[in-house]
């Protein structure tokens, strides 16, 4: 192999992601555009083979006190573990670049099953106990016909499907002018789940970067002329993910979550993907979750009981590792992870 390190184009780059086997949204051009408008700084490295992409990473840096930063890769990088110099020459290109950033150390979340978690450590990282994205998801096979689609749910899942069709529930792939009504629905079922959501901004943001590719779809569900849900899905080569939905208060009974999310896998579905990822569900093995959803209350076992109906495959990644480069530093930093952790609110 002929080596060398660079910083690719948009373009050059998003084509690589889609065609890589692990390639992932959050490593988009856009998604590092947006989180650069939201506190963060990108920075790119990729390793070529002559003039062709071969292992790369979009490093997402955040600024600490005392001038250091943190490095951070979400569901990256993308390796070619066939040619391991091309990983080598690329860890050594980050922490080059690391080091003259004063980062204190370099973070990473493959999009690999959790059988990966040996290379890792034989490469010098060390699993994190601070971790960025859901570790375990459910994968929705889309392959097939609609029909064969909906055989593989749960007949509850069916039948709410039919059940928002025929209570008037109406779908519609949304515009922009759709993220004000959208963003009122976040707003709502963030203050009556109690969890966190975005800014307005940042969601029109996301919508804006992806629009042009036709990578992110909003769809909203409406009854009686009034929007009652929300969602917005995101595709990248072969698979596709459900990232944030919302509902109003009313209506509910309609089952328009289950109307948008059936909207949402024949969007990806007619666009080529394989897979509907549904982002994000208790880190909990199988046989624990399906004994212990129907009563378990709080954290990500609400929406497992959602989720679960649309057939989905549990599978769980290999989580988050560290690079370790300023030892003193990086257990400062850890240290004050645990002091926030504990702090309880006044």
């Amino acid at each position: 192999m002929s080596l060398c390190i660079d910083a690719p184009a948009d373009d050059e780059w998003d084509s690589f992601v889609v065609e890589h086997p692990q390639g992932h949204v959050l490593q988009l051009s856009a998604w590092g555009k947006l989180k650069a408008e939201f506190g963060w700084q990108l920075a790119r490295t990729a390793v070529r083979d002559h003039d062709a992409i071969v292992a790369g990473a979009q490093v997402l840096l955040r600024r600490l006190p005392l001038g250091y930063q943190i490095a951070y890769v979400p569901k990256g990088p993308l390796l070619d573990p066939i040619h391991p110099d091309s990983c080598h020459a690329l860890f050594d290109a980050l922490r080059r670049q690391n080091h003259a950033r004063q980062a204190i150390m370099l973070k990473v979340e493959p999009d690999l099953l959790d059988t990966n978690i040996p290379w890792w450590v034989e490469n010098g990282f060390r699993p994190s106990g601070q971790t960025i994205q859901p570790r375990r998801t459910l994968l929705v096979d889309i392959t097939g016909t609609e029909d064969e689609i909906l055989s593989r749910m749960k007949s509850k899942t069916r039948y709410n499907i039919r059940v928002a069709e025929r209570q008037g529930v109406q779908v519609y792939p949304g515009q922009h002018g759709d993220l004000e009504a959208f963003n009122r629905l976040m707003t709502v079922t963030g203050e009556r789940d109690a969890f966190g959501i975005h800014s307005a901004a940042y969601y029109d943001r996301a919508y804006t970067l992806f629009a042009p590719t036709g990578q992110v779809r909003l769809f909203v569900a409406s009854c009686e002329g009034q929007p009652i849900a929300g969602l917005m899905a995101f595709a990248c080569g072969s698979r596709a993910w459900y990232m944030y939905g919302a509902s109003a208060n009313e209506h509910r009974d309609k089952m328009p979550n289950y109307a948008l999310q059936w909207a949402a896998i024949c969007w990806a579905r007619s666009r080529g993907c394989h897979t509907y990822d549904l982002w994000g569900v208790p880190d909990e093995e199988e046989g624990t979750l399906e004994a212990h959803f129907a009563e378990r209350q709080g954290g990500l076992w609400g929406v497992y009981r959602f989720k679960r109906g649309f057939g989905g495959r549990l599978v769980r990644t290999v989580g988050a590792f560290d690079y370790v480069y300023n030892r003193p530093a990086y257990w400062l930093y850890r240290c004050a992870l645990r002091i926030r952790a504990n702090r309880t609110p006044a």
